[in-house]
């Protein structure tokens, strides 16, 4: 439906959609810049603090994303970010999720909070990457969903390319710069503009 009305009224239906969605969002506490563009409906499941969750000026969402936090979890999308549709962001405990600015993270992304993630600036996060800053307990005496989390930082440089179906799993620091192959597993920290690729990741080269 919010695309039809787009189409019949050449875009300017999106820009009353935008104004109408970032006033409900404020009524809710989140902190939103000015000229926020959305083309959707956000999903909020806050548990945490609602002024934890803040979008910086000229911010562009392209559909329906997934924000959720609980205890003193932060969401922060710098200035410029652009996010596509389908999206979760999930921020818990003590944990920072920030995306930094002229950053993209595309479709059907998941990043998962519990220790903190920060994306740093002209970033691209490909579709369906997952960037975990946890990770479940396995002890075979208690079963998984019981068992709790371990959680540690995810950082990623400037500049630095996800590929498609991207995994970074939880403690792993991307050099400024990298760049990771599409289906990689990233399990241990990279160097300032390496190429890596496969499952575990590993270097295969270097950008020019």
């Amino acid at each position: 439906m919010f695309d039809f009305l787009a189409l019949i009224t050449g875009g300017v239906y999106w820009k009353l959609h935008s104004l109408v969605i970032g006033w409900i969002l404020r009524l809710y506490g989140i902190r939103v810049g000015r000229r926020l563009h959305v083309r959707g409906v956000p999903r909020l499941k806050i548990r945490g603090r609602a002024e934890n969750i803040i979008i910086g000026d000229d911010v562009t969402i392209l559909g329906t994303i997934d924000l959720r936090n609980r205890e003193n979890g932060v969401i922060r999308f710098c200035d410029r970010v652009t996010i596509d549709h389908d999206c979760r962001f999930v921020s818990a405990r003590d944990g920072i999720i920030e995306v930094g600015e002229d950053s993209v993270v595309t479709a059907y992304a998941i990043i998962n909070g519990g220790g903190s993630v920060r994306i740093g600036k002209k970033c691209v996060i490909g579709p369906r990457c997952s960037i975990n800053a946890n990770e479940h307990v396995f002890r075979r005496d208690v079963p998984i969903r019981d068992a709790g989390f371990v959680h540690a930082d995810v950082i990623l440089g400037d500049d630095c390319w996800l590929a498609a179906n991207v995994v970074l799993m939880k403690g792993v620091h991307l050099g400024e710069g990298t760049v990771v192959g599409a289906g990689a597993v990233v399990t241990k920290d990279t160097d300032p503009y390496g190429i890596y690729v496969g499952i575990p990741a590993r270097k295969m080269g270097e950008r020019e």
